[in-house]
């Protein structure tokens, strides 16, 4: 063979060339960035539309629909899913594939944008958001104190905190969970506005035109010019009292004659508790293109130092750190590849009888492995479980052709030829049998790299390791394997003799072998003469197999169970619950998981995404897998049949949070209304409660929130010259708030100015 020839006459290119890949397999090794799992870009936008007060039948006609017809007529959609809930819609849109997920975002701000003036005027800008599963944070840490109260612990966090983290390199979010933001707080008292004769409308338009700074002009000289700028904002709380809202009866009226102006902080809408003390929450995004353990390390490392700053008595925990779990998962395939390369060259050390055989088709193992981290980097990949999966797959695979060639070649040598002349005409001989061998398995796992959607995503940096290495392993079997035979020769082979007790073992057992090969021609033998029996063994085999799964005696899924040392539990309460009653039975279920000694934390984090404070997750930490004898999954039974008996609430509990903590099945429905279709999913639902194994059956849709609608007396209205429009705009911003302006803290931070009436006057509906 060309390659084989030219190597054995050129043995320092050789050489060389093996050295060459070693290096640059090393710094590409170096270089590689390390993930859990590959990099998935799936074509997926999330579109968030707040719509505050409305009810979901309201969401829906108003916004959800128009919408969805807006999106359907954007090129590449393949799904949509819309969700109406109470004051907010959410969209979900598939694109294909082929659709940049850039694009699919801007086409959908500019499809929303076109209809944006058939819209509801209080509906708030839509928040675009591109689906990635990098997007989940890799670290999450809790800031708690005995002493201090959410509010006082988010302003010590944020700024400060959150800053000093930012500037981590490789930080793309940091989000604050439980937090408290701070601001300007009008509080409105009824019964002054109706002594003053003034309305809530006037109210805000007096803090939207007292309180402003803007620029208003410059001034030119003759060789100079200056930036005008009207100085009106107001600075403190009594500033704000001291502000005139009207004037009666010759009288000013001032703000602090009908409110009071409190420098507090909004309204708790989410809750973080850490072993049940009020906490603030931190989680950490990491940006694309950076190592998920690199990243995690760097945070620990500021964290360690943002520790020794704090006031006495105040804490920070790590809760989840995803670097530790990345790094344990590398490690542990690292060390399969490790024991199965090991293994390996023992096989092949036991059947060659040879020790320089087997460092001779052994060297194709750290070569191959080496050089097709190389491919790797090339291909963006990053080091992940499904890149070093291939590789552990393939170790097998890799020796497999210098075995052949090193063993035709040692064949020729017993023949009485030169080790030389060997080494030309025993790779010679089998060179065409080992390249379509090696060719055959690249022609297997190439296409799978080409797979369609999100499987192929998963499996391309496994396919693709296994070609390159594979290919390698063809070009060492080929180059340095002869090389070596030709001029390394071993003289035990030659002579046809062993000189040393473990040669004359490893003899004695490879007669052994020999003869029970002699043994297995016999089945052979056997197998020719009733080709129909084997016929039907072979079909009854294959039938078997694919029946496994569909009588379950095997189960299917995506990943298989996974001790973590980690359970969640999902919480939700009846609609119309406050924060303080899903904090209740949140620490109920935290209570009761934490009576047990294998849980060393709970973390319990209240309030969703979408401003729905009637859900939650508690996150349920357990001991090392060692130190305890249940495993996560039976752990997660236990505490499901504990939580199952709290009232008042419904929970799910899941053992692994890939993807959200998703359930496994999911029944959609689709037609009819929506309370055909409520009452449809309920009957069909208890009948899925009566199968065997299914647990934590649950609907999508979460009920009618409690409401009081205001009906307004038309004829009294008229009588009066009141609007509905007007009726409107005073009880907004009485109940709902709304934000009147901006005020700069005394941190020089801005925050907002809201007014709404005080607490103890929206308890009660009259």
């Amino acid at each position: 063979m060309v390659i084989s020839d030219f190597a054995i006459k050129r043995p320092m290119i050789t050489i060389v060339s093996m050295v060459a890949l070693v290096v640059f397999g090393l710094f590409a090794l170096w270089r590689l960035q390390v993930d859990e799992f590959p990099d998935i870009q799936q074509p997926v936008v999330l579109t968030f539309i707040p719509y505050p007060g409305a009810s979901p039948e309201g969401v829906e006609r108003e916004v959800l629909k128009p919408v969805e017809d807006a999106i359907k007529g954007i090129s590449g959609v393949d799904k949509i899913y819309g969700t109406a809930g109470d004051g907010y819609a959410q969209i979900i849109t598939l694109f294909l594939f082929e659709k940049d997920p850039q694009i699919a975002t801007q086409d959908i701000r500019d499809a929303i944008s076109g209809i944006r003036e058939d819209l509801p005027p209080e509906m708030k800008e839509p928040v675009l958001q591109r689906f990635d599963p990098a997007d989940q944070p890799i670290v999450s840490m809790t800031i708690a104190s005995p002493t201090m109260s959410p509010a006082q612990l988010t302003r010590l966090t944020d700024p400060d905190i959150t800053s000093k983290l930012r500037g981590i390199p490789g930080i793309a979010q940091v989000q604050l969970v439980g937090g408290v933001k701070r601001e300007m707080t009008i509080q409105l008292r009824p019964q002054a506005l109706e002594a003053a004769g003034i309305g809530v409308g006037q109210v805000v338009q007096a803090l939207q035109s007292q309180n402003l700074a803007a620029p208003v002009g410059r001034l030119n000289g003759n060789l100079d010019e200056r930036t005008i700028r009207l100085q009106g904002r107001l600075e403190g709380p009594q500033d704000f009292m001291n502000l005139v809202v009207a004037e009666r009866g010759g009288q000013i009226v001032r703000l602090g004659q009908v409110a009071d102006a409190i420098d507090g902080t909004q309204e708790q809408r989410s809750l973080a508790l850490y072993n049940g003390v009020e906490a603030v929450g931190i989680n950490i995004v990491k940006s694309k293109g950076y190592s998920t353990t690199d990243v995690s390390a760097k945070v620990r490392k500021k964290v360690e130092d943002i520790q020794k700053t704090l006031p006495p008595g105040v804490k920070i925990d790590i809760v989840k750190d995803a670097g530790q779990r990345v790094s344990a998962s590398v490690r542990n395939v690292e060390e399969a590849l490790l024991i199965g390369a090991m293994l390996t060259v023992l096989v092949v050390f036991v059947f060659l009888n040879s020790w320089r055989s087997t460092v001779i088709t052994g060297l194709a193992l750290p070569v191959s492995v080496l050089a097709s981290f190389i491919a790797v980097w090339a291909f963006g990949f990053t080091l992940n479980t499904m890149s070093l999966l291939g590789l552990s797959l393939a170790i097998g695979i890799l020796i497999d052709d210098a075995i052949v060639v090193r063993e035709n070649i040692v064949r020729h040598i017993e023949m009485g030829k030169d080790h030389m002349t060997a080494s030309h005409e025993g790779t010679d001989e089998i060179g065409l049998a080992v390249a379509a061998t090696t060719f055959s398995i690249v022609a297997v796992f190439v296409p799978v790299a080409f797979m369609y959607g999100v499987a192929g995503q998963w499996f391309k940096p496994f396919a693709l390791t296994i070609a390159a290495a594979v290919l390698v392993s063809l070009l060492v079997s080929f180059s340095l394997d002869p090389m070596l035979s030709a001029y390394w020769a071993d003289p035990q082979v030659e002579a046809g003799e062993r000189r040393n007790p473990i040669a004359h073992a490893l003899e004695k057992f490879n007669k052994w072998f020999n003869g029970m090969a002699i043994r297995y021609k016999g089945l052979i033998a056997w197998a020719l003469d009733h080709r129909v029996a084997m016929v039907l063994i072979a079909i009854g085999s294959f039938i078997g197999a694919l029946a496994l799964p569909a009588v379950g005696l095997v189960g299917a899924s995506f990943f298989g169970s996974e001790d973590q040392s980690e359970v969640n539990i999902s919480l939700e309460t009846p609609p119309g619950s406050n924060l303080a009653y899903t904090r209740i039975k949140a620490e109920e279920a935290a209570r009761m998981a934490r009576t047990h000694k294998e849980v060393r934390f709970t973390y319990t984090t209240l309030g969703g995404t979408t401003g729905d404070v009637n859900v939650g997750n508690i996150y349920v930490r357990m001991i090392p897998k060692a130190d305890r004898s249940i495993g996560a999954e039976d752990f997660g039974r236990q505490l499901r049949q504990e939580v199952g008996h709290i009232g008042g609430a419904t929970m799910s509990v899941f053992t692994n949070d890939f993807q959200g903590a998703q359930k496994q099945i999911q029944i959609e429905l689709r037609g009819g209304s929506a309370q055909q279709l409520t009452s449809a999913a309920e009957a069909i639902a208890e009948q899925v409660k009566q199968v065997k194994g299914a647990v934590d059956v649950g609907l999508s849709t979460k009920g009618q929130k409690p409401e009081l609608n205001v009906e307004l007396n038309r004829g009294l209205a008229g009588t009066i010259g009141v609007t509905v429009g007007q009726v409107a705009q005073a009880l907004r911003p009485a109940f709902a708030g709304i934000k009147a302006g901006d005020w700069v803290d005394p941190s020089d931070e801005t925050r907002e100015v809201n007014v709404r009436l005080a607490p103890e006057a929206r308890q009660r509906a009259a």
